[in-house]
């Protein structure tokens, strides 16, 4: 094309400026015809019907499911060292790459291998004689050796595996990352030299981690994206089993039934997912909001425990249960969200812990006895909310303190009703995070893992 003649008395400087300054008034007046444009399509009139709320769109699931092994040594890092690559995360996780052939170090490979052979789905029986004797506030110690940063960020679910001989701790953290931390695991070539192991199965926040004592080698996890899988030890891969419409907050296992996974959305529902089938068989109305834990009576399978952000806490018999307007036995109110619902390890207690600043301890055979202890429960946005669990025993409960610290609470249930106090609260300096989730591991009394929200695990044991 023709450049256009020159105008008179320009420099080729003053001629290029007037083009520039022509051609963005077009641009301009163009994208102000299609803002009037956009602007009188949206703008509702009197006869227009009010319209009703849509569904959810069907979430997609990713090309293919993600196996990412981070050890520090494998970065190039000293096990004590934070990553810089952790620090400049973004706030959400980068597409998923393409899975990789790594592996577990083979000490932990065989170990879980192995442990469906050795597995029990209660405790021995010296474990719970151990238990009873049990003083959490004069026996734990937390060392130097027993903190590792198993994640990048803030970690929301943590879980230690139930193997007898081993402790294996499992973290997931909020752009949907898990870690592995091989506490007993001996290093070999090649493999992590801090014994932690990280992987990329989600796209979302990791809302929980489960695994039955009966088939340990079966290790669940949800996200708020609503996925939900299963890792394959043999293949070192997380496969999804399930893609929900709303994110999934909550996981559980009754325990007479591996093979049922029961899971809480964010819209209140539980749902009964079976392996056998590979299919949800069973849908639940239960609440009003986010199910944010699920936990099942020790004695009587039947019998289970939901909290959720409607300010209730809920107990059901599954038995009675219908699928359209289920009944609960029980329902505890709260004044605010409540975080967690679990029974005390006799299932003749049950603690909830709940954003109003309390931690509430009900008797099981008669709800009206209850005890309500007063705890600041105040962690804020950047911080996972506290959840309070049982010890070994049916005596203490363990909760995090905004003071770089574990509060230990004394529950006593006798003739006169239940009753709770301050116990003991657990600090040291190697604790250089605000502890906020725990997990317990079921065969060794005295290995109690927190996680705090910058993705490290502290790991108490017996002085």
């Amino acid at each position: 094309m023709a450049s256009p003649p020159p105008e008179a008395g320009l420099t080729d400087y003053e001629r290029l400026r007037e083009e520039n300054i022509r051609r963005n008034d077009a641009i301009l007046a163009s994208l102000r015809r299609k803002a009037a444009d956009l602007s009188a399509s949206l703008r509702p009139t009197p006869s227009c019907p009010k319209r009703a709320k849509k569904e959810p769109p069907p979430r997609t699931a990713p090309a293919s499911p993600v196996v990412l092994r981070r050890s520090l040594r494998t970065r190039g890092l000293p096990p004590s060292d934070s990553s810089a690559a952790d620090a400049a995360s973004p706030a959400s996780p980068p597409s998923p790459p393409m899975p990789r052939t790594t592996r577990f170090s083979s000490s932990l490979a065989s170990a879980l291998r192995s442990a469906a052979a050795d597995a029990s789905p209660s405790a021995p029986e010296g474990e719970i004689r151990e238990a009873d004797g049990f003083d959490a506030g004069r026996d734990l110690m937390l060392r130097p050796a027993d903190v590792r940063r198993v994640v990048p960020e803030r970690i929301l679910s943590v879980r230690v595996l139930p193997l007898a001989d081993r402790t294996v701790v499992v973290a997931g953290n909020k752009v949907g990352h898990i870690g592995f931390w091989d506490v007993d695991g001996i290093v070999e070539d090649g493999d992590s030299a801090d014994g932690v192991f990280e992987y990329f199965p989600h796209r979302g926040p990791v809302g929980a981690i489960v695994a039955h004592p009966a088939t340990p080698r079966k290790i669940y996890s949800c996200s708020y994206e609503g996925e939900i899988c299963l890792m394959d030890v043999e293949k070192e891969i997380f496969n999804m089993i399930q893609l929900c419409d709303y994110p999934v907050f909550s996981l559980c296992q009754a325990p007479n039934s591996p093979s049922c996974l029961y899971f809480g959305e964010g819209n209140g529902e539980l749902k009964l997912f079976d392996e056998r089938a590979g299919k949800v068989s069973t849908t639940w109305n239960l609440h009003d909001n986010r199910i944010n834990s699920i936990d099942f009576h020790l004695e009587n399978p039947y019998i289970f425990a939901t909290s959720s952000t409607d300010r209730t806490a809920c107990m059901w018999d599954m038995r009675s249960m219908k699928k359209k307007g289920p009944e609960s036995l029980k329902v505890f109110e709260h004044d605010r969200s409540v975080q967690s619902a679990y029974f005390s390890p006799s299932s003749s207690m049950l603690a909830t812990t709940s954003l109003d600043d309390t931690v509430r301890v009900f008797n099981v055979d008669n709800f009206d006895d209850s005890y309500i202890i007063k705890h600041y429960n105040q962690t804020g946005r950047w911080l996972s909310t506290f959840k309070a669990i049982w010890s070994w025993n049916s005596t203490d409960i363990f909760i995090g303190n905004m003071k770089r610290a574990i509060d230990v609470i004394s529950v006593d249930r006798n003739e006169s009703g239940v009753s709770a106090s301050s116990k003991a609260c657990l600090e040291s300096e190697h604790m250089t995070a605000i502890p906020c989730r725990f997990s317990l591991h079921p065969y060794k009394v005295g290995h109690l893992a927190c996680a705090s929200s910058g993705g490290k695990v502290f790991l108490w044991t017996r002085a």
